[in-house]
């Protein structure tokens, strides 16, 4: 793709009229340039078991390609037809409530061997009639696909057979994990992988003991959290292998100069909010072109960027290419309703985090189902609205200025390393038992810092950790669970010259959530230059500030404390308690030939701004002190080899700013050199490209 792609999902099939052209008209007028079917409606186009009709598909596909407008085509996987759940109830998944009643979506079982079978006849059908039209540019595998709990006979029955290979190849690969068991659990030899496996996930705990395969239990009434955090990461492996027999069915259908993405979603906080524990975006990554997403956030007083920025870095970071922004909200609900401004301002946010495409769910508002309030650019009288016009500007500003915003690359200097199993273990032990904090939490409050101080991140996941060494800042938010490679891989990075920022409740367990049992931090202690083995939730506990320069009113410890013994590292910030303060808050310590600081508590979000912000010119990255939320700052290179500088002003204020650079503003042709002041009008932009 050469140019920047705009649009919206489009329903023909749910439409009360018919208004193809209008709509299309409309869409032209707008600057929109692509739409994405078909996903949502198998029992349209196949009515009956073997009875199909393409012709709401084949109506749209014509029209827009008559109009020039692109289509990506959705496989219709995941929600299936009341045919198909009458012949065979056996389709819906069985989960820890039972088995499921139709009507939702994603209700599926995805390894159940007669759904698979009839979703790959529609999906091969539909790439037989549809791919090879002139209007297809690419593919969405399926839907914000999940494993839905299923939890049934069959797959239990694989899950068993997975914890026989998996932890048999490892005794079989380092057979020194089965020698060093204590003698108790030793077998008579090291086939004897239950002995392994009893041992590793505590089972004589409760008399949770498995003697024989035979017995092995129920997963879904376990109360172990190792055997349910592994169950977890079975049922993400299960995803992963869906969407990698997807794209296999679908590359043979394919042109050489048509893609394959999907449309990853996040956890749900009311709105995208931290990463989404049911599915590895990192492994299902190997499926994919091009990787996709669908980022919703809050809008009016509450819109910040923040979510659309994490969303896009995350998606991008997953092929360290640019991406897809499949779905997003133009009006969504109610409390949604964009501001003067906003709705522009959300599009040109995307794009500034790397993505090639923005499209709305959805082209207009639905007249009767569930999402009936979840409104498109449209509402459901179908008029041209403030929404429509704003992207009106949006779109034909695209046509005018997008060559120069198209394909934008980023060389950023900061990567935040994820952890799926630390957020599956910490929601079975939350760090707060009161405000049930986990993962997202922790993380989104460092990322939120990091965003507002305009340090752009990448991500990296375990399995890439050989990726530690491009970045001078590695920020480890709690990471809970993590492997002796991935532990060791951390402590290489820092003694050969990297930077390290960790969080509290890190390096507690192994990637099996059984916790380590020599001092904590486990493996990095001594690189971190502390241990400890107290913790506890605070009360009334204080913040004593020791260096550098960081200061604060509110200095009260929030949720959570580790009590730091320092052994070598440097004290920043000790606790201010009469019984805990000999113990340590904040520390550094210089390793090898980098630097690790590990933050023990909760902190305010401006003392956590003020403490990455150190960290962050500790690792000799320079911070612009006058640039800072509200005004956001992002950049990268674009297809032309030249800097472009987004700056977007997010607040209901007038901003006045000196960029500090010379080139020209894309939207208003205007140039500027090193002096030249801009103001933004509330929710507004500009952007620069370096001459």
């Amino acid at each position: 793709m050469d140019k920047l792609l705009y649009g919206a999902a489009y329903y023909d099939e749910y439409m009360p009229v018919e208004r193809l052209d209008e709509d299309i008209r409309m869409m032209k007028k707008a600057g929109m340039n692509v739409v994405r079917i078909g996903e949502s409606t198998w029992s349209t186009f196949e009515v009956q078991d073997g009875e199909f009709d393409f012709s709401h598909l084949d109506k749209v596909m014509d029209a827009m390609d008559k109009a020039g407008i692109s289509v990506i085509l959705g496989t219709p996987t995941y929600a299936v037809p009341t045919w198909l759940v009458k012949s065979y109830p056996e389709v819906l998944a069985t989960t820890v409530n039972g088995r499921g009643i139709y009507g939702a979506r994603q209700i599926m079982d995805i390894t159940n061997p007669t759904y698979l079978f009839y979703a790959e006849r529609a999906i091969r059908r539909m790439m037989e009639h549809c791919a090879s039209h002139t209007s297809v540019i690419g593919v969405q595998l399926d839907n914000e696909t999940k494993a839905y709990g299923t939890a049934g006979p069959n797959v239990q029955e694989r899950f068993v057979k997975y914890i026989r290979n998996k932890f048999g190849k490892m005794l079989m690969d380092e057979p020194e994990l089965y020698n060093g068991m204590p003698e108790g659990y030793k077998g008579v030899s090291q086939d004897d992988i239950l002995d392994y496996v009893n041992y590793e996930f505590g089972f004589d705990y409760w008399s949770n003991r498995i003697n024989t395969w035979e017995d092995f239990p129920d997963v879904r009434g376990t109360i172990n959290g190792s055997f349910k955090g592994e169950f977890k990461r079975f049922q993400r492996l299960l995803v992963t292998e869906f969407l990698l027999w997807q794209s296999g069915i679908v590359r043979g259908y394919l042109r050489d100069d048509q893609f394959i993405t999907h449309n990853t979603d996040f956890s749900w906080k009311g709105y995208s909010y931290g990463i989404n524990g049911e599915t590895d975006v990192c492994d299902n990554a190997q499926a994919l072109d091009i990787a996709g997403t669908d980022i919703y956030h809050i809008t009016q007083d509450k819109l910040t960027g923040m979510t659309i920025a994490f969303g896009g870095d995350v998606t991008r970071s997953l092929k360290r290419d640019n991406y897809l922004v499949l779905e997003t909200e133009a009006q969504g609900f109610p409390g949604w309703l964009p501001y003067d401004g906003q709705l522009r301002l959300q599009a040109y946010s995307h794009l500034a985090s790397g993505a090639d495409m923005v499209e709305y769910w959805h082209w207009h508002s639905l007249h009767n189902a569930i999402e009936t309030y979840w409104k498109g650019v449209l509402s459901q009288d179908f008029k041209e609205n403030d929404t429509y016009r704003a992207a009106c500007v949006t779109g034909n500003e695209w046509k005018r200025i997008g060559e120069h915003l198209v394909h934008l690359k980023k060389d950023n200097r900061v990567a935040i390393l994820l952890s799926q199993e630390s957020l599956t273990a910490l929601d079975c032990f939350p760090i707060d038992e009161e405000s049930k904090m986990g993962y997202n939490d922790v993380l989104m409050e460092v990322y939120d810092c990091l965003y507002k101080m305009n340090v752009e991140c990448d991500f990296i996941w375990p399995q890439q950790k050989e990726r530690l060494k491009d970045y001078e800042l590695i920020v480890i938010p709690a990471l809970y669970s993590a492997s002796q490679e991935l532990i060791d891989a951390l402590d290489h990075y820092i003694k050969e010259g990297g930077h390290a920022f960790m969080t509290f409740k890190s390096a507690f367990t192994d990637e099996h959530i059984k916790v380590w049992h020599d001092e904590a931090p486990h493996g990095l202690a001594k690189a971190f230059g502390i241990s400890y083995s107290h913790f506890t939730w605070p009360h009334g506990v204080g913040l004593r500030f020791e260096g550098p320069d960081i200061t604060g009113d509110n200095k009260e410890v929030r949720d959570f404390m580790e009590l730091l013994e320092p052994d070598g590292a440097k004290v920043l910030i000790s606790y201010d308690h009469k019984s805990f303060c000999r113990y340590a808050a904040l520390t550094r310590n210089s390793y090898g030939k980098g630097s690790a600081t590990y933050l023990g508590c909760n902190v305010s979000e401006d003392i956590l701004r003020q403490i990455l912000s150190d960290t962050v010119k500790e690792a000799g990255i320079e911070l612009n002190e006058d640039s800072v939320f509200p005004l956001i700052h992002r950049k990268g290179r674009n297809n032309i080899g030249k800097t472009i500088h987004y700056f977007m002003n997010y607040s209901g204020e007038e901003l006045r700013f000196t960029p500090g650079m010379s080139g020209v503003e894309l939207i208003s042709g205007e140039d500027t050199d090193d002096k030249t002041k801009l103001t933004l009008a509330a929710w507004d932009l500009a952007i620069i490209e370096e001459g």
